[in-house]
């Protein structure tokens, strides 16, 4: 019995890592900061696969969700949050006009909305976040160390195990004003 239960958890946890692995390679993070302000790109290249594409085509609601944080690197403690923002990213096709309406909110509040008919536009959308504001950098300490961090989920889209499909990835940085 416990033989089992050893190996039900030893293939639980070489799953998930290995799947954390690889999903760690399709999320491209990169912080700058740039006009007293630092700004996140994020690219998240694998996410617009067949899946998504039949749940989009059948007119399903589609979200892309990103969770970012910028975090202090706090040695022998716990990292301390500087700055967090949550990214909403929907898509609602019409299959009668055959055009996607795609929002993005950030935070709660509608930052943009478009339609559009161009299938490249609705994967850029989804999948691409470009220079998003997170924090001044009158709130961060000189030569001290930081992270971005990012959780991205999409839905519809399940896991194996039956858990929202999530992409985690982190980029470390240090500030030099």
């Amino acid at each position: 019995m416990i033989r089992r239960i050893v190996f039900c958890t030893t293939f639980a946890l070489v799953l998930a890592v290995g799947t954390m692995a690889r999903a760690a390679e399709s999320l491209r993070i990169v912080p700058i900061t740039s006009d007293d302000s630092v700004v996140v790109s994020v690219e998240l290249s694998d996410a617009y696969n067949d899946d998504i594409r039949q749940a989009i085509a059948s007119g399903l609601r589609t979200q892309f969700t990103y969770d970012i944080e910028l975090r202090m690197v706090v040695p022998a403690w716990i990292d301390r949050t500087v700055a967090s923002a949550v990214v909403n990213i929907s898509d609602q096709y019409d299959n009668l006009t055959r055009r996607h309406t795609l929002s993005r909110l950030v935070d709660g509040r509608v930052q943009e909305t478009i339609t559009t008919d161009d299938d490249a536009v609705v994967r850029q959308w989804l999948t691409t976040l470009t220079r998003l504001p997170i924090c001044e950098t009158s709130k961060l300490d000189a030569n001290r160390d930081y992270y971005v961090r990012i959780i991205a989920r999409s839905r519809p889209g399940q896991s194996i195990l039956g858990l929202t499909n999530s992409v985690t990835g982190q980029v470390r940085f240090t500030f030099i004003p």
